[in-house]
């Protein structure tokens, strides 16, 4: 590894990030497991970032890529393509949205930075409202709608963008309150902001934040926002890229626990509908679909073998009830970690949804977040056999936990065992450090911290 790793510095950007401090070659998987270069076996819980959303080599999605792909892998959207239409209708269907139409992309990036361009042409208006703690994409557009400085390295954008309380439930100035109040307090922020703009374009949400540690406002808060955002005309999107397919287990969208609003203006998705080909999309009512005045084409998007990938994936999704799945071998998982971590003082929160779930670490008695412990256990649970993924508003304090929809039970109580006593391995760790440290005293390991040949 440490020669294919050293190819990868040496020819590939510094900020194109790698988990572990020795990262690992997966070169093979099945059902939910992986293997890397080593031969060494592991059990997956984040799925190529909530992307292999079935199973790793699921036989109906390869043989329908190999049987395509034989007869043709590319023409372009200049000429009727049967496999995207097919997908398309479903989707369609599927979305609740009315009257829809549907533009597939190749990332879910290029699914919101769509929507952008839709929403600001409908309105004509460059003012979008976003959500604190929100993650959109890497590119220009979506950087800049996103409320998390992480993943958001310029400020300059093309939009004029309004930040909005309600993404994170149990952190910032409305933590203290109930749902209720949260919801109410949260919709004031929003009539406020809105008598200090004109013409906003849309809001744009994750019903989970994804990137953002799997954070999500009480059930209605959205429904509550629309009501606001239709008396200004303003359009509402939901991106989906992470919660969509069934993966929270009770809604098969993530907008559907807002449901008392309806089918959002403009739906976004990708990631597991192609259980690893790249698939994005947007679904939209054709009024605001069809609002662009120009012509276009999409090189990639739609191709015939991610369509098929895509109709097959989906067909298996919607046969074997993987929502279903994901609501009840989510529910014990979750329920399992709540009790695991119950002594744990690395552990300030346990949440999710379905199998979407993040658990948060701070430093013990604090509410001080710790992306050291999370990176640590991120390391321990890998030498234990598990990968996770991490992430979060507050330089990934929060563990990703988000494995294939087909999880059995057996499976999530291995997982479970690995990352408790992953857990437990580091706070064990970091308690014997603090109480080395407190032996050592403060003026030795201030002397410690100067760097060999500093004068102080």
């Amino acid at each position: 590894m440490t020669d294919l790793h050293a190819r990868h510095q040496a020819v590939l950007p510094d900020w194109l990030a790698l988990y572990y401090d020795r990262p690992i070659e997966i070169t093979h998987g099945e059902g939910r497991h992986v293997w890397d270069a080593e031969g060494n076996r592991y059990l997956d819980f984040f799925g190529g970032i909530l992307t292999t959303m079935t199973a790793h080599a699921l036989p109906e999605v390869t043989k329908a890529i190999s049987e395509q792909a034989a007869r043709i892998v590319h023409s372009s959207t200049l000429y009727l393509d049967r496999p995207m239409v097919e997908l398309a209708e479903r989707v369609a269907t599927l979305s609740g949205i009315p009257d829809a139409r549907v533009f597939f992309t190749t990332s879910g990036t290029e699914a919101n930075d769509t929507a952008l361009l839709l929403a600001s042409s409908y309105r004509r208006s460059n003012q979008i409202l976003a959500m604190r703690n929100s993650y959109h994409g890497r590119s220009f557009s979506t950087v800049g709608i996103t409320g998390n400085s992480s993943w958001s390295p310029t400020s300059l954008s093309p939009l004029q963008t309004l930040y909005v309380h309600g993404g994170v439930r149990s952190r910032g100035p409305f933590a203290h309150l109930t749902d209720a109040e949260f919801i109410a307090a949260c919709v004031a922020d929003l009539e406020d902001l809105l008598g200090q703009t004109r013409n906003v374009a849309a809001l744009i949400a994750e019903p989970v934040q994804g990137v953002g540690g799997f954070t999500m406002p009480p059930d209605g808060l959205y429904a509550a926002f629309r009501e606001v955002l239709d008396r200004h005309g303003i359009l509402w999107i939901s991106d989906e890229v992470q919660t969509g397919w069934g993966r929270t287990g009770e809604h098969f969208w993530g907008w559907q626990a807002h449901a008392a609003s309806g089918p959002p203006d403009i739906l976004t998705f990708a990631k597991g509908i192609g259980n690893g080909m790249s698939i994005g999309g947007v679904v939209a009512r054709a009024e605001v679909m069809n609002c662009l005045d120009s012509n276009s084409i999409s090189t990639f998007g739609g191709s015939p073998v991610t369509m098929a990938a895509g109709l097959a994936n989906l067909t298996y999704l919607l046969e074997h009830d993987l929502q279903g799945n994901a609501r009840r071998v989510g529910g014990l998982l979750i329920e399992r970690l709540r009790a695991a971590v119950a002594g744990l003082g690395i552990v300030r929160e346990v949440r999710g949804r379905g199998l979407m779930i993040g658990i948060e670490l701070v430093k013990p008695g604090t509410d001080e977040p710790s992306p050291e412990a999370a990176a640590a256990v991120l390391e321990a649970a890998r030498e234990g056999g598990l990968l996770i993924g991490k992430g979060g508003g507050h330089n990934s304090s929060v563990l990703r936990v988000a494995p294939p929809l087909t999880l059995n039970i057996s499976e999530a109580e291995e997982g479970a065992a690995i990352l408790e006593a992953a857990l437990y391995t580091v706070e064990s760790a970091q308690a014997a450090q603090a109480a080395q440290d407190a032996r050592t005293g403060p003026s030795r390991r201030a002397a410690r911290s100067v760097p060999e040949g500093t004068h102080r």
